[in-house]
């Protein structure tokens, strides 16, 4: 599947501003990148554009020519509604201030909600998860796969600010192998566990035993952000 960039603005946050950049594929469907420091030119001069910018705020050159990435699937219950039953809202924030601190880097935010099974499924696999099925089953007992999520995005994404090499935020193997596999060199996998609480502890358990996310034995134990 195809995709194209449609259009760019500025876009304040509590975080710090980005650049938004909207892309929509032949079907019409829409994804957003937002980036800091990556002008939109080739790949050496959005480093040395990058690195400057870095150099400026008293960041170290080498840190420039690796954007962070963080490539974050839609979820409107975390992200909007401050669920407690995932950590997708604490994720998405602690990744774009992370990406600010550094002045280099993205967020790919992917319009496929509930792992792709769309928000009216995902209520259904909450309402399973309710009477004390996992994420992981709720989602087959519906006749659903237990990701349907796809990433064929994001090489054109990055290919827009000419990233080809990252440091990517994630507990998701899945999403180090589709980027390695398709010319992305992810030089580093930055973990990420925040946001746990009693109502998500057994979501994220079920991620990591039965869902080969890389998650740390000991919730109390709180993995940071790597800077």
């Amino acid at each position: 599947m195809s995709y194209q960039f449609i259009t760019t603005a500025k876009l304040p946050t509590r975080h710090g501003e980005f650049d938004i950049h909207i892309f929509e594929n032949e079907d019409g469907q829409e994804h957003v990148m937002l980036t800091v420091g990556l002008p939109v030119v080739n790949q050496a001069d959005a480093l040395i554009q990058a690195d400057t910018a870095l150099n400026q705020q008293g960041a170290a050159p080498a840190e420039s020519l690796i954007p962070l990435i963080r490539i974050h699937s839609e979820c409107l219950t975390g992200d909007a509604f401050s669920s407690l039953k995932c950590d997708c809202g604490p994720q998405l924030n602690t990744a774009m201030h992370a990406i600010q601190e550094t002045g280099c880097g993205a967020i790919l935010y992917l319009r496929q909600e509930g792992r792709g099974i769309g928000l009216t499924n995902k209520i259904r696999a909450y309402a399973l998860q309710d009477q004390g099925h996992d994420t992981l089953d709720a989602n087959l007992m519906l006749g659903l796969p237990a990701d349907a999520r796809v990433y064929d995005m994001c090489g054109p994404m990055l290919a827009h600010v000419g990233v080809d090499s990252v440091r990517l935020i994630t507990n998701n193997p899945d999403k180090v192998a589709y980027l390695t596999q398709h010319g992305i060199d992810v030089v580093e996998r930055v973990p990420l566990l925040v946001g746990v609480n009693d109502m998500n502890a057994e979501y994220l358990a079920t991620k990591r035993d039965r869902m080969g996310h890389l998650l740390d034995k000991d919730f109390n134990t709180a993995l940071h952000l790597n800077k």
